[in-house]
């Protein structure tokens, strides 16, 4: 394998791709806990990955269907629970897309451009079978990488008739027979097995300031909106509310600053006019 640094190529312009999101683990360490659905930085740690990936062609996502933050295609391997490459082929089995990108569940930093620069890395070496992320003790994330998709079905095509099928079958079996480059990321890769992996990346969130970003992009996931708005101006008027009236008219003015401006139909310009309107 050769490393590589975590910088996209000047001007890269990387291919479609479909991703393929491996979310059905036993989560032994865990306590058998709904791993995908914890969540960090109030976002269930599957709707962080799938915002990374959120440009794919095709999503696909192995495991028990569950709500999620956008439309993905489910699959399972047969049977459940039979491991990362038996899930990985039954996962692969819906992508039509000569690049699958592969991603685990429970990576609370994974963010698109990361996504992108697995993408260009394995785009810019014609002769790489994938990119994938190493942690920060150099260790090998092959659930965090981009895969030329033949490579992969020739590769869990020759295991599965070696071996009568590929239930309980480790990755090392699938990684060790491609030639795959390196991007050391000690972040994105950065996944969640324990209760003290989920404190420190919840920890991390806040000490990064990323709390109120993370809950505004959780709240909009919900209430199902696209819409981006100046959060200042927002701060600015429920400071002035709170301050130069009463505590409780901070959220109230917002809200009703928020309702004015969905009654007009508007996008951020009716949400600025409205928020103009309420701090005169």
């Amino acid at each position: 394998m050769t490393a590589y640094e975590p910088t996209p190529p000047p001007g890269a312009s990387p291919a479609a791709y479909d991703a393929v999101v491996l979310a059905g683990g036993g989560a032994r360490r865990l306590g058998g806990v709904d791993k995908p659905a914890v969540r960090v930085g109030g976002r269930a740690l599957l709707d962080r990955v799938l915002g990374a990936c959120a440009d794919a062609r095709q999503t696909v996502v192995v495991a028990a269907p569950r709500p999620t933050a956008r439309p993905v295609r489910w699959a399972r391997e047969d049977p459940p629970g039979g491991g990362p490459l038996a899930a990985l082929d039954a996962g692969l089995r819906h992508t039509t897309a000569d690049v699958v990108v592969v991603l685990s569940a429970d990576l609370p930093f994974l963010h698109g451009e990361t996504v992108r620069t697995l993408r260009a890395v394995l785009g810019g070496d014609p002769d790489t079978a994938g990119a994938l992320l190493t942690d920060a003790d150099g260790r090998d994330q092959p659930l965090v990488a981009a895969y030329r998709a033949p490579a992969l079905r020739r590769e869990l095509a020759a295991l599965a008739g070696e071996h009568g099928a590929l239930t309980g079958l480790p990755l090392r079996r699938l990684t060790g027979a491609l030639d795959l480059t390196r991007v050391p990321d000690p972040v994105a890769s950065f996944d969640c097995d324990t209760w003290d992996d989920i404190a420190t990346a919840r920890a991390r969130i806040r000490e990064h300031g990323h709390v109120l970003d993370e809950w505004i992009s959780a709240a909009k996931d919900e209430l199902g909106i696209d819409l981006d708005v100046d959060i200042k101006v927002l701060l600015d008027l429920a400071r002035d509310a709170a301050h130069g009236v009463a505590r409780p008219a901070a959220p109230l003015t917002t809200f009703l600053v928020g309702y004015a401006a969905g009654r007009a139909q508007g996008g951020p310009e009716a949400v600025a006019e409205a928020s103009r309107k309420a701090a005169a």
